[in-house]
């Protein structure tokens, strides 16, 4: 019987803190006034001005001050992969005046990892809607023997952790996306890190030194057309817009879904009609095909959940990566 990995990755799924007011449906003790919101709103972004995260939370920010009336001031919090960020909006105000971003898996990691010293956990936050979904994708060099999924996971079976692939550092989402294909299927591959992340991944890649390249689709969608690579595969449920010929795992008869996401949280002591209220307003302004234009000529998916929606997809998401964080420690 085949195994199954399934994970609905990605960027904030936030519930309720210890330390804060809420209770565990994301509720505060206070409640938001009728005429909500009547001053500006701060959105924290854990990431870096220029960045795919702060452009397309940028993106959001100014399509909220027209949907809700008031200024949306962009904050670039950076720090340890988005934890820095997210510390900042867990220990915000309960008044529901200051939200940010929360990425997939990071958010998730960095509670799993006791050793990053995270002061939140998955109830420390108040999910607000889902923006983007950024599934993972496999490339093998243009001139590769390996055409399908199939024809690599053939050759893994039969040379066992000799096929090298990249990723961004130990635990990091191309980790966890190749330890769910290995768990799925029975094959063993060998990664090779780079911590520091940048260009370096794909730079080995181009320069023959690893034999798979592991990134999200946003990042490889333009190799085919250089000639750098040929992607043989998508760790979604269906395929994507942007690489509408690339079958995924799941129609090739394995069960693994693992994306990157990002997604908008408050502290978990925000009144519900204040996630409400932002939620909606960001349903809204997802349904506009302008916006959605916008988007993909970032080469962001518009993928819109709903509070209710974040919060299990969070939920979903953490326990697949629960599952896979023992294995992807003993992998190293």
């Amino acid at each position: 019987m085949r195994k199954s990995i399934t994970s609905l990755s990605g960027a904030a799924l936030l519930l309720i803190s210890v330390a804060a007011c809420g209770d565990a449906s994301g509720s505060s003790d206070g409640e938001a006034s009728a005429n909500y919101p009547e001053e500006n709103l701060t959105m924290i972004v854990g990431y870096g001005p220029g960045g795919s995260t702060d452009v397309g939370a940028r993106l959001m920010a100014d399509a909220l001050e027209d949907e809700l009336g008031v200024n949306v001031v962009v904050e670039n919090k950076e720090g340890a992969g988005g934890q820095v960020g997210l510390t900042a909006v867990a220990n915000a105000d309960c008044d529901a005046y200051t939200f940010g971003t929360a990425n997939f898996p990071s958010a998730i990691v960095s509670v799993l990892d006791e050793s990053r010293g995270a002061t939140y956990d998955r109830e420390s936050f108040a999910p607000i809607a889902l923006q983007v979904v950024d599934p993972t994708a496999i490339v093998v060099a243009p001139d590769s023997p390996y055409d399908t999924i199939d024809d690599l996971l053939a050759a893994a079976e039969e040379t066992p952790g000799e096929l090298l692939y990249t990723t961004t550092g130990v635990a990091s989402n191309e980790h966890f996306a190749m330890v769910a294909v290995q768990e799925a299927t029975g094959t063993e591959f060998a990664p090779v890190h780079f911590p520091d992340g940048g260009g370096a991944p794909k730079t080995a890649f181009l320069g023959g030194e690893v034999d798979v390249y592991v990134a999200n689709v946003s990042d490889v969608v333009d190799m085919p057309e250089a000639d750098q690579g040929k992607i043989i595969g998508i760790m979604d449920e269906e395929r994507s817009p942007f690489l509408p010929d690339v079958p995924t795992f799941t129609e090739s008869g394995h069960d693994v879904e693992i994306s990157s996401s990002r997604g908008f949280a408050f502290p978990s002591c925000a009144p519900e009609e204040a996630v409400t209220t932002v939620s909606d307003a960001i349903g809204t302004i997802m349904e506009s095909e302008d916006f959605q234009t916008k988007m993909t000529d970032l080469g962001l998916a518009p993928t819109y959940r709903d509070a209710e929606e974040y919060s299990e997809y969070w939920t979903e998401t953490q326990e697949t990566f629960e599952t896979l964080f023992p294995l992807v420690r003993e992998e190293g």
